[in-house]
Parts: C-alpha cells; structure tokens; sequence
C-alpha cells in the first residue's frame, strides 16, 4: 500500500554544536574544520522494525493497527509503508590499531555499500583516527564508492567516535528531506580524543532524525589469526544484557525496544542529557545506536561483519515509518516513545525517545 508522507511541522526547538560543511571530496581524504550552526525539527520520526518472538521480522502491517505513546500520552501518528531512499554516511576508523583489521573489512565494505543503498540511495565514506577525513562526498557510483573505501589505510593514534558521528549528522542534514538519514560506524567502540561532548552529538541525532549502527571491530581484530573457515557469528544487542545491569529474561527484546524500554536505557539517556553527576560514558557506541533507533553488532569471528552489514540493509528495508507532530511539546526534558501493535505476539522496535531543551527535565 503507497502513502504519502505527511509533514507534521511543530518546532521543538534546540541548539546544537557541530562542524563546518565538508568540502567537495576528490580522489584524495579531505580534512574538515569546526564550526558553530544551530537546527530545528520540524516533525518527530520513529523507525519501527517489528518482529516475532523469534526475531523474524514481520511485514505487510496495516497502518491502523500501529498505536504510539510519547511521554505516555497516545499520539495521532502517520504511518509510511513505502520504500524511502537512503542516505549513508559509513564512517571507518583508521587508527594505527586498526591496521590488521582494515585489510581484512576494505573488501567487504566495498561490495556491501552499494547493496544497503540500494538504486535509489546514496553514500559517503569518511575515514577517522585523531583526525576526520572525507574520502568520497555523497554518490550512488558503487565503482566510487570502492575505490573510496580502498583508500583507507591505517593513520595515527586517536579514535575519535564522537565527533565522527557528529560530522555524518551534519553532513545529512544537507541531504534530501525525504530521505531516510542513515550513520554506520565501522570502529572500536571506544572514543579518544573528539572534542564533542556526547550530549551535544546525541541531541544531533535526535534533531536531524539519523539513525546510529555500529560495528564494533574490537572483538574482530583479536581473532583474525582463528580458522576462517567457522560460521560466522555475532551477537545483537537484543540478546545482550539489558543496561544498567538488568539480567536478561525470555522477554528481554521487548523490555528494550517495546513498551518497558524506559525502564532498561531511558534513565541512562536522561542522565547524559541532563549531566547528572558529570556522567562519564566509557563506551558511547551503545549510546548512539540504542537512542536512535539503531543497532550495534560485536563479533566472535572475523567475516561476521559481512552478516551484519546485510542484517542492517535487511533492518532498514523491512522498517515502518511513523512520524507525528507531539501534542505534548512544549513539555522541556526526555520524551519517552512507545509503540505498540495490534498483535500481541508481535514486538516493535523503535527508538526510546527524544529530548527537547528547556523546561522541566
């Protein structure tokens, strides 16, 4: 069924630190600079994937069966079941300790970009250690694409997670509007040395609408010397512990993307936002990809990251698109999202909320 987008302009309002617009990349990585500029949402949006108890993922859902909670109020939601162009930014850490590991990801993340965006999409490749650099600015060109990837070689020390998010953010901000805005992070989940303060690039992302996926390459770079020939495995979050050191129960996907997940990571959330006891974060990637709506793989075996680049481009094609204009937006702080289905045996999940300056927190 083909449903038009409907645009929910409300101002939520909010100020945010990024940097400069990248120049036009050429054949050569291109570092960019630091600016000040400031943003508004003007429509709220939550990607929605739903599953069975099993994981399968379930399509053909009808609109009217979907129902949202913002802040536990129910909200009037448009519900787009049509295919959106995506836009990419895949960004690739290049520290000196990721030198085994990019021999063994350039070739595959070559091949894989081009089938994440589809014919339609398009993708732009940096590449970060203590700097960040623009190998290939926004193209549908898979031949581009390649040749971008494959000149990523292992540079300095540093491994600036923070700020390159941030810069994919701002870089999408630039991209069509009714594109799906779209972050993968091939890094150590680690951060060392970005300048943005995990609060700011976080409030990016909930401004811009982005979604955060993250492969981690720590678990991959320890084991490249293991025969190649196992199965490769990976472990999704949804099968991890829950946060905040909550055990895992048969229920435990639904408790962090369903109806309970304010009770797993919102009050993380909350605390970053709001700079609770001046909370240090050790490991930011968890963050960006389970407030955004995201995912985060870590891997047991070294071709894992093929699995997961396509159980991503499998995610975002299969995904429900809800927009809607909250009813309760003047309310300052975190706003908590929660949708449901008509099915109960089916889970959504989607991001846990978003955050709007001022007001009460």
């Amino acid at each position: 069924m083909k449903l038009s987008r409907l645009v929910l302009p409300v101002l939520l309002g909010a100020v945010a630190l990024a940097q400069a617009p990248p120049p036009q990349a050429n054949s050569d990585a291109i570092e960019l600079g630091d600016k000040i500029f400031t943003s508004r949402v003007t429509n709220i949006v939550a990607p929605v994937l739903v599953t069975d108890r099993s994981g399968n993922i379930v399509d053909g859902l009808e609109p009217a069966q979907f129902h949202l909670w913002d802040n536990g109020k129910e909200q009037n939601i448009h519900v787009d079941v049509t295919y959106e162009p995506i836009s990419l930014v895949v960004a690739i850490e290049c520290s000196a300790r990721a030198e085994s590991v990019l021999n063994q990801i350039k070739p595959s993340m070559g091949s894989l970009i081009p089938t994440v965006i589809g014919a339609q999409g398009e993708a732009a490749i940096l590449k970060f250690d203590g700097r960040i650099m623009l190998m290939q600015d926004f193209t549908n060109d898979a031949d581009k694409i390649k040749v971008a990837v494959n000149k990523i070689n292992a540079g300095s020390s540093g491994t600036r997670v923070i700020d390159a998010v941030d810069r994919g953010v701002y870089m999408l901000r630039h991209r069509p509007k009714n594109n799906r805005r779209i972050i993968l992070v091939v890094s150590e989940t680690r951060d060392e040395g970005s300048e943005t303060r995990l609060k700011e690039a976080l409030i990016d992302v909930n401004i811009e609408n982005v979604q955060v996926y993250f492969v981690d390459i720590s678990q991959l770079a320890v084991r490249l010397t293991e025969k190649p020939d196992i199965r490769p495995e990976y472990i999704d979050p949804t099968t991890m512990n829950a946060p905040l050191g909550i055990p895992n129960t048969p229920t435990t996907a639904q408790q962090n993307y369903g109806m309970e997940n304010r009770v797993q990571f919102v009050p993380l959330l909350k605390e970053i936002f709001i700079d609770a006891k001046g909370i240090f974060v050790k490991d930011p990637a968890k963050q960006f990809s389970v407030a955004s709506g995201g995912a985060q793989f870590l891997f047991l075996r070294r071709k894992g990251l093929e699995d997961a680049v396509q159980k991503i481009s499998e995610e975002l094609h299969s995904q429900y698109m809800i927009t809607y204009a909250p009813t309760n937006g003047s309310e300052g702080g975190y706003h908590t999202i929660e949708v449901s289905i008509e099915r109960s045996n089916l889970i959504c999940k989607t991001r846990p909320g978003y955050y709007i300056g001022g007001g009460a927190q």
